[in-house]
């Protein structure tokens, strides 16, 4: 069948052409999201008053395992069981997800005795899962259904079950489920926070099983791990002409030297702003000496702070660079703000 002419056009020219069909569209699109929505959030604080000893024991269930936390769920639910299993396992809380179809033909054999069992489904007779449900009980490992139906066979079979039920779905036909699934991908929430709190899960523990993350970054990504070491430092002795120390600059790129004494020591820094303020003055780049011009006991910072609080450090003082120094104050590397964007943490 050929396509019509609105068909055949732009997303934007078959909007304008609805629109001028309907001028009334645009607000029934927007009025039906917000009834999802508002039921959707109906339906979750709802949960929120029926959370009861169950949930805690529950909580007492996951908190004794010994091994991992397998969740299962079939369709739908199987998505939300996925980003549960997820959320406990970034968590401090080691969860894994397992499909109920597959572990009828083997992959039950990845459940253990030191394990438990986070079950998901609405009506609670989800084929699939009681079809293996007496072997996780003769497993003898905690099983712990959510549920939209407390009086179903998984609820009743559970050694606790958890009440997810909703009193509509957001889908008009009340047969897609999108009110019953937020509901128990909420709950799933509130199990692993509540894990969290308990076992005294911090940032940096988040941060560990998070190393790509812009949160893993600023937790673990220390001074050392981003700074320009050895001959990628630039700098220059006390003495050395203005030409000279701007040849330095140029070839190390870091938009800014330092100066060391005979010692090795830093004695200054000169910078691309100490550059401005040079040519402003009128001065003989050829003549004049560096340390005539250089900025005199410069912020300085130690290889192993974390690269956030460098940031810190450049953020109050303005400045864009920093050298780095060991115990004995002697220079071993530099950094400036771009590798500090480079490494995401900023």
């Amino acid at each position: 069948m050929p396509l019509t002419p609105l068909e055949q056009s732009s997303p934007m020219a078959r909007i304008a052409s609805i629109n001028a069909a309907d001028p009334d569209h645009a607000d029934r699109m927007c009025a039906l999201g917000r009834a999802v929505l508002e039921t959707e959030a109906q339906a979750v604080m709802t949960l929120a008053g029926r959370l009861d000893a169950n949930f805690a024991r529950a909580c007492d269930f996951l908190l004794g395992c010994r091994g991992r936390i397998v969740v299962l769920g079939m369709g739908k639910s199987g998505h939300i069981a996925g980003k549960i299993a997820a959320t406990l396992a970034s968590t401090g809380s080691p969860a894994f997800f397992v499909h109920p179809g597959e572990a009828s033909h083997g992959d039950l054999g990845m459940i253990t005795a030191d394990d438990a069992v986070l079950a998901l489904s609405n009506s609670g007779e989800t084929e699939e899962i009681l079809l293996i449900l007496p072997l996780i009980k003769r497993l003898g490992v905690p099983l712990i259904g959510l549920t939209g139906n407390p009086r179903s066979t998984l609820a009743r079979g559970a050694d606790v079950n958890l009440d997810v039920s909703v009193t509509q779905e957001a889908c008009p036909l009340g047969l897609a489920p999108t009110a019953s699934t937020t509901a128990a991908l909420a709950m799933g929430d509130a199990l692993a926070v509540a894990l969290l709190e308990r076992r005294g899960f911090t940032r940096d523990d988040f941060a560990r099983s998070h190393p790509a993350g812009t949160l893993g970054r600023r937790l673990l990504l220390h001074v050392a791990d981003i700074m320009h070491r050895d001959a990628e430092i630039p700098r220059v002795a006390q003495g050395t002409a203005l030409r000279e120390t701007l040849l330095e600059m140029t070839r190390k790129g870091l938009g800014m030297t330092a100066i060391l004494d005979g010692e090795e020591r830093i004695a200054g820094i000169y910078t691309d702003g100490d550059l401005r303020r040079t040519l402003d003055r009128g001065l003989d780049l050829h003549a004049t000496p560096v340390d005539a011009v250089m900025t005199r006991h410069p912020v300085r910072v130690r290889a192993d702070i974390l690269a956030a609080e460098a940031l810190r450090v450049m953020e109050e003082r303005k400045i864009n660079a920093l050298l780095v120094v060991d115990g004995t104050g002697r220079l071993i590397g530099a950094l400036n703000m771009h590798d500090l964007l480079r490494a995401g943490v900023v």
